[in-house]
C-alpha cells in the first residue's frame, strides 16, 4: 500500500499529541507529588503510561507505512495554578485528542486506509472515555 501523504501527516500529528499529553501528565504527577498528593500523582503517572502506549501504537502504524516516526516539537505542559486546575486542563487535552482522532479517522476512511482508521477510532474511543472521567470531576482510573 502506498501511504497517503496527508494520512502520514495525521498520524504524525497524533503522535505529537500523545507525547505532549505524556509530558503534561508526568509534569502534573510531579506537581501532585510535590504538593503531597501521592494518590493523584499515581493516577497521573498511570495516565502518562496509557498515552505512551498510544504513542507506541501510532509509531508502529507509521513504521508499517514505511515512515520513521518523528513527533517534532511538543506543546508545553499545562499546569495551571496547580492541582485544582488539572481536571480543566486535562479535559481540554482529551477533547483536542477526540476531535483530532475523529478527523484523522474520517480522512483514513476517505483514502481507504482501514488499518489507520481502525487504530484512530480505537484511540478516539479511549480518549473519549478519559474525557468523560475528567468531566466527572476526577482523574481517570
Amino acid at each position: 500500500m502506498t501511504a497517503d501523504a496527508r494520512m502520514l501527516g495525521w498520524l504524525t500529528r497524533a503522535l505529537q499529541h500523545e507525547f505532549s499529553a505524556l509530558q503534561q501528565y508526568l509534569a502534573q504527577a510531579t506537581l501532585a507529588r510535590l504538593s503531597g498528593d501521592e494518590a493523584l500523582a499515581e493516577q497521573l503517572r498511570a495516565e502518562a503510561l496509557e498515552e505512551l502506549a498510544h504513542a507506541e501504537r501510532l509509531m508502529q502504524r507509521l513504521i508499517e507505512l514505511g515512515v520513521a516516526p518523528s513527533a517534532g516539537a511538543l506543546a508545553p505542559a499545562r499546569l495551571g495554578r496547580g492541582v485544582p486546575d488539572f481536571a480543566t486542563l486535562n479535559r481540554q487535552l482529551e477533547q483536542t485528542a477526540v476531535v483530532l482522532y475523529q478527523d484523522a479517522a474520517d480522512h483514513a476512511r476517505r483514502v481507504r486506509d482501514g488499518a489507520s482508521e481502525a487504530l484512530l477510532r480505537e484511540l478516539a474511543a479511549d480518549e473519549a472515555r478519559h474525557l468523560g472521567q475528567w468531566s466527572a470531576g476526577g482523574a481517570p482510573h
